[in-house]
């Protein structure tokens, strides 16, 4: 018997039917396909998934930290349904009422001063655009972005990611990278968050003096990086980044691909922080990916420069009737229902202090952190050396929590806790109970 014949006994015969047709037929991402057991998913509803047997599981995962307005949302759906019986498709080129009412409502959250959007398909292209439009409203080359980074994976956009997949996929050019601060694993020796900040800064000045300030066309952030560990900028970071890009006449982009749309209790994960960038890329939260949609929202001057300057960037499915059906419905209820507050009340008042008291709880727990529906917990073998926890170990967490009826989003040595931005107190505390018993498990396993 297979792997996943092993996990899709006991299930419905239609949960072992769509395992082995993926088994047979799709490949996977990131991924060696031989080993994989994919849970099935049927259908979903708010925070919550099920398969085709009927098993439910609370989905604390978000699919990829982007189902931010919850799953099945009725005022989505009926857009999508109201818009494929209009027009389900039209070219880029045209003009179209779906496009400017979603590029009209991003702007409107977005800071003073950027006010036009190039719609993209998704994150990694919006990021792959904006690298553009800086390389050529600068006429310069290199992209600065850090090792603690995730910007998604086509061509510059991976190169200019810090993580593992970068190594394997280095085809692009102009690519710099730096460190950037995280305090709890600080590449500075700091010992307050001030001081983290204040070293990063000197850390990043100094390679863009020694790479050439002239040749740098961009900084790319993460206004919180997501994957590489929900790493909250300290005091006077982005701030401090945005005068070094102005020092230089460097454009800074902001990548609010996971962060954005309510992820952190604000609209932009950049609304808590005294910057405006000169390029934001979204995608995840805009529509909570319901279709495929991102895009670059455009400071004026960029704009204004490829009024009389052919712009040389284009996709088939820019600016798709029905994602940006998806994006209006998904801007327009979370603002009726309130669910940008949601996220930042329940981050503050249940999700922050709950993993707070499993932090003090549970010495396997080496830093509890994040905002809003944004949080991660860091998993240690040893909280004074600070080792991370096993691969096994997290394997085994996770494994734990699926049986217990949660969803989770692991990575490395982490659990990242991020629910839809629509989770209730109550399902925030089942959560918590949930964590809480796998972390005693694991602590007891391996004592």
């Amino acid at each position: 018997m297979t792997q996943a014949s092993t996990q899709a006994a006991g299930t419905s015969d239609l949960d072992r039917h769509v395992v082995e047709l993926d088994r047979a037929h799709v490949f996977h991402s990131w991924s060696a396909q031989g080993a994989l057991a994919p849970m099935v998913v049927a259908g979903g509803l708010g925070c919550r998934v099920w398969d085709h047997a009927g098993r439910e599981w609370l989905d604390f995962s978000s699919q990829l930290v982007n189902v931010n307005i919850g799953h099945q949302h009725p005022k989505i759906v009926a857009a999508i349904q109201e818009q494929a019986g209009l027009l389900t498709t039209v070219a880029p080129a045209t003009a179209n009422l779906a496009r400017g009412e979603a590029a009209k409502r991003i702007v409107g959250r977005a800071p003073e001063g950027l006010s036009k959007v190039f719609f993209t398909n998704g994150g990694a292209d919006a990021n792959e655009n904006a690298i553009r439009m800086a390389r050529q409203f600068t006429g310069r080359d290199k992209v600065v972005s850090t090792y603690r980074s995730y910007h998604g994976n086509t061509g510059s956009a991976v190169v200019a990611t810090g993580d593992w997949r970068r190594v394997p996929n280095e085809y692009a050019r102009g690519h710099v990278h730096v460190f950037g601060p995280f305090l709890y694993r600080s590449e500075f020796w700091a010992t307050s968050p001030e001081e983290e900040s204040e070293r990063a800064l000197r850390h990043l000045s100094r390679v863009i003096e020694a790479e050439g300030p002239a040749s740098v066309a961009a900084i790319l952030l993460e206004t919180v990086p997501g994957t590489a560990g929900v790493l909250m900028p300290p005091p006077g970071y982005l701030e401090g980044v945005r005068a070094i890009a102005d020092k230089h006449g460097i454009m800074l982009i902001l990548d609010e691909v996971m962060a954005g749309f309510g992820r952190t209790g604000h609209w932009f994960a950049l609304d808590a922080y005294d910057v405006v960038p000169d390029l934001i890329t979204f995608a995840k939260g805009s529509n909570s990916g319901y279709v495929p949609a991102g895009g670059v929202v455009i400071s004026d001057p960029i704009a204004a420069h490829f009024d009389d300057v052919v712009f040389p960037g284009g996709l088939t499915y820019s600016g798709h009737p029905l994602a940006m059906a998806s994006i209006i419905a998904s801007i327009d209820a979370m603002e009726d229902e309130g669910i940008v507050d949601n996220a930042a009340r329940v981050g503050r008042d249940v999700l922050g202090p709950g993993l707070g008291e499993l932090a003090d709880k549970h010495a396997i727990v080496g830093e509890a952190r994040g905002e809003g529906v944004f949080w991660a917990l860091e998993l240690v073998a040893d909280p004074d050396t600070r080792e991370p926890v096993a691969p096994a170990v997290i394997g085994r967490a996770k494994a734990a929590m699926l049986e217990r009826g949660l969803l989770p989003f692991v990575v490395e040595n982490r659990i990242h806790v991020v629910p839809p931005c629509v989770v209730t107190d109550d399902e925030a505390n089942t959560a918590l109970v949930i964590y809480d018993d796998v972390l005693t498990l694991l602590t007891k396993e391996l004592s």
